[in-house]
Parts: structure tokens; C-alpha cells; sequence
């Protein structure tokens, strides 16, 4: 099985040379290029606009002195360019099925019109962050290909969910008919699809190549043919509001002055979480804590561990707070300096999703994260 990944190139402003040589300073110019590139990404999208001859001419004239460059991308057209990448890639695998080629990147398309349409109707774009997978193989295996594919990336999404029962798997159809599935998640307004896995056969790979299929043929065993294309894409920021939607629990929670409320704690996977470790100290010696905190930092950040430095905030919050605090940022672990440090070494040390606070010697503290979380 081999994929291979490519570089997404979507929007170009290469004004950079042309600035430092005009000595214009480019915070001027950056902000107003990029709005400009995307009024005229929003008219090239829309396919119904009727484009005046001047602003043809603007765009022609923008596009061949490289102002903008590039085609415009979309969900669909991420397909941008893998199966052009084809007959280049096969090579590459000794023209040997199956294989894939991966592209993530921002994608710009419309977004639906507005309830309340403005005088010169200008088509707004949507900004997207998407993945996809473009995988080749033959047509006697694609249909194993497409179910070995949408089982992996549900197992995936259930992975690192806690609730696992929130990511399902079912039919869909693409706007042109093409019928394949879907990975869904059940968001509080209802079920919307986080990836679209379908088999397009080998149409649009034979049109990109304007029908030469000799130089299209893959081996299948001892058999040359011409692959069927599966593609498998995914909205990232979908699937990220996805995975904090999963993660989000909500309990009632009574604090030390006996006032009902809402204890907010996002429950994300040890190895999606963005902080591992909250760092603080207790009262006491505050050089001597500071010093055994910046020790403990560089020792985990060594290990790839991420670290929020609350030892170095001005206000040190109770301990109540400062629970509250990372629970809501996700955080994993709680460390907590103290005196008792200085004299045996102990640290304290609290879980994110037991609640339970147990002392460790510093000195184990670094190999016990990274071991809890690369178990996880």
C-alpha cells in the first residue's frame, strides 16, 4: 500500500520581490491583495455571474502578471489535481496498484447566498481546510478498496472520540449523482457529514489524459488495467468542531460557597489535546519554586510534552480555580510545586478526567506523561 503525499498549492500573491525592490513596506499592500484576490476568487466560483468585459480583463490581466495565480480550489477539484499527478505518481510505484495520493490545504468556494442580497450582489467565499486521499487501484478490487476505507476512517474518528456512538456511517449521494458514503457526526442541530468517500470509477481519469489509457494502465498482478479512482475527503474544521463537541461534558457543580454551577470540562484525547501539563506553584520560597518549575518545563518540552506555564502568571488563582481553568482548556494533567517539593522531591499531581490528585517524585513525573500518553 503506498500513499504519497503532495504539497497543496492554492493562492499565490507573489508581490513580496516586487515590494522589497520598490522599498513599498508590504504591511501596506498584503491586507488589500489578499481581499482583492478573494473578491475575485468569489466572482470565478460563481459560474452564474456574468462577468463585465472590464472585469475580465482585470482578472486576465492580474492572473498573466501573476498578481493571482493558480486555479481556484474547491472540495471537488482537490480530485485539483491528484489525478493529474497520476501518470507521474505510478511511475514513481513501478506502475504497481493499489496507491494514493494525499493533499490537504485550504480550499476557497461559495458560500449560500445571502437572505438579505446586497445591491451589487457579490458572491461571498467560504475558507475550508480540507484533506483528501485519491486512491488508485483496480477495478476488480475498488469495491473492497471503497468498505476497507470507510471502515478505517470511522475506526479512526472513534478513536478519539469519547463518545464513539456520535460518529456513524452512511449512504451518500454527490451532487452529480455519484453514489458512495459518509462519515457522520451528530452535532446538537442534527446529523452533518465530516467525510465523503466515493468511487468515481475511471471516467474522469481517462478524460484528464484525453483518452491515451496505454499510458494510464496500472499492474494488477499480472494483468494491466486501467484503475478506478476512489476519493476520500474530509472538512478538517468540521471535523474539529466535531471532536470538541464529542469532547465538551457538562455537570453541575457545587463550590466552596456552596453556589450551584455549571463545571465545564473539555474532555479532548491525551493525544489531541494542544496542552498536556498545567505547571504551577503552591506558596512559598517563590525563587526556589520558580527554579524547580523552569527545570520541569525544559525536562518535558525535551520530550514533546506541551506545557502551560502558569508559574510565570502575576495572580496565582486558588487551586479550585486553577481546576476549573484547565478543565475548560483541555488540559490533561495538573502539576502543582510546592514546598513539599523542595524537601522529598513530591510533586502533586492531578487527572483531568479522574479528578484524582496523587503525589509523584519529580523525577518520574516526565517518563509517566509521555508513557500515559502514547498508550492512550
Amino acid at each position: 500500500m503506498n500513499i504519497i503525499v503532495m504539497e497543496l498549492r492554492i493562492m499565490k500573491f507573489p508581490l513580496q520581490s516586487f515590494l522589497k525592490r520598490k522599498q513599498v513596506p508590504s504591511k501596506v499592500f498584503q491586507q488589500h491583495w489578499q481581499v482583492f484576490g478573494l473578491c475575485l476568487v468569489s466572482r470565478i466560483c460563481n459560474k452564474s455571474t456574468d462577468l463585465s468585459g472590464f472585469t475580465k480583463a482585470l482578472i486576465e490581466l492580474c492572473q498573466s502578471r501573476h498578481f493571482i495565480t493558480g486555479d481556484i480550489i474547491t472540495q471537488d477539484s482537490l480530485t485539483n489535481g491528484a489525478i493529474q499527478e497520476y501518470t507521474r505518481s505510478l511511475n514513481l510505484v513501478n506502475r504497481k496498484l493499489p496507491f494514493g495520493l494525499a493533499e490537504i490545504g485550504v480550499c476557497y468556494q461559495p458560500s449560500p447566498p445571502s437572505k438579505h442580497p446586497t445591491a451589487c450582489n457579490t458572491v461571498r467565499t467560504g475558507e475550508v481546510e480540507i484533506v483528501s486521499l485519491v486512491w488508485f487501484s483496480s477495478p476488480r478490487t475498488s469495491g473492497q478498496w471503497l468498505d476497507y476505507w470507510i471502515r478505517q476512517r470511522l475506526l479512526w474518528w472513534r478513536k478519539f472520540a469519547k463518545n464513539p456512538s456520535n460518529f456513524t456511517a452512511g449512504d451518500f449521494q454527490d451532487h452529480d449523482g455519484t453514489k458512495g458514503a459518509a462519515l457522520y457526526f451528530s452535532f446538537p442541530w442534527g446529523m452533518e457529514p465530516i467525510e465523503k468517500l466515493l468511487n468515481l470509477g475511471d471516467k474522469e481519469l481517462v478524460l484528464e489524459h484525453h483518452g491515451n489509457k496505454t499510458n494510464i494502465k496500472g499492474r494488477d498482478g499480472r494483468k494491466t488495467v486501467i484503475p478506478h479512482v476512489l476519493s476520500v475527503s474530509g472538512n478538517l474544521d468540521r471535523g474539529a468542531i466535531a471532536l470538541l463537541f464529542d469532547a465538551l461534558q457538562l455537570t453541575k457543580n457545587v463550590d466552596s460557597k456552596q453556589k450551584f454551577n455549571q463545571k465545564k470540562v473539555l474532555k479532548l484525547h491525551p493525544q489531541l489535546a494542544p496542552i498536556k501539563v498545567g505547571l504551577d506553584m503552591d506558596k512559598g520560597p517563590t525563587v526556589e519554586l520558580r527554579q524547580v518549575c523552569e527545570g520541569l518545563f525544559r525536562n518535558m518540552l525535551e520530550k514533546g510534552i506541551t506545557v502551560w506555564p502558569g508559574y510565570l502568571e502575576a495572580t496565582h488563582p486558588s487551586l479550585e480555580q486553577l481546576t476549573m481553568k484547565y478543565d475548560e482548556m483541555g488540559v490533561i494533567f495538573t502539576i502543582v510545586i510546592s514546598d513539599t517539593t523542595l524537601e522529598n522531591g513530591l510533586v502533586q499531581l492531578r487527572n483531568r478526567d479522574t479528578a484524582i490528585k496523587e503525589l509523584a517524585h519529580i523525577s518520574e513525573v516526565r517518563d509517566f506523561l509521555t508513557k500515559y500518553i502514547q498508550e492512550s
